[in-house]
């Protein structure tokens, strides 16, 4: 499998919009409500991705093959402050099929390097609890628990965790 992994353009929207959708539906089935699940439209997501890649203020990439892009992921500022953390990583979703192959890491270490090429030190991200492969995820590529609160998503009241690197 010939992985390429690219910064992305505004053209990348409709891909990213779609990647997003289908990976929601497949990873929080069972934590976010059906219904919410149901709702959730590409076009919709697309649109939301055009605007930050035309904004300009976060960092994107996406994991491509010869089929065309499969995943993603953004960061950039912290958006909530936590102490003596000044980056976070705002989301990373692989199709379901392409998931644990080694990409979300290589994923990572492209947002890290464009992090510290920006001046930043330190990221975290937030995670669902109930999310356990993307908890494990994180802690495999050395995050550590650093915070925890309550969020609502359709209604749903779901445990956030968030995990750190303290230096990147």
């Amino acid at each position: 499998m010939d992985v390429r992994i690219r910064k992305a353009v505004p053209e990348d929207a409709a891909s990213i919009g779609l990647v997003q959708v289908e990976s929601w539906r497949k990873t929080y089935a069972g934590i976010v409500p059906d219904a919410y699940l149901a709702a959730l439209d590409d076009l919709e997501s697309a649109a939301k991705w055009m605007q930050y890649l035309q904004a300009g203020r976060m960092f994107i990439f996406v994991a491509e093959d010869q089929w065309g892009i499969f995943g993603f992921i953004a960061g950039g500022e912290i958006r909530d402050p936590i102490e003596a953390y000044d980056a976070e990583l705002y989301a990373i979703y692989l199709m379901p099929a392409r998931q644990r192959r080694g990409v979300g890491q290589e994923l990572a270490l492209n947002l890290r390097e464009a992090l510290l090429m920006n001046g930043f030190n330190s990221m975290v991200v937030w995670v669902l609890e109930r999310n356990l492969p993307a908890v494990s995820f994180y802690k495999r590529i050395g995050g550590i628990q650093i915070a925890h609160k309550t969020i609502v998503i359709g209604g749903a009241v779901l445990s956030e965790l968030a995990f750190g690197w303290p230096v990147l």
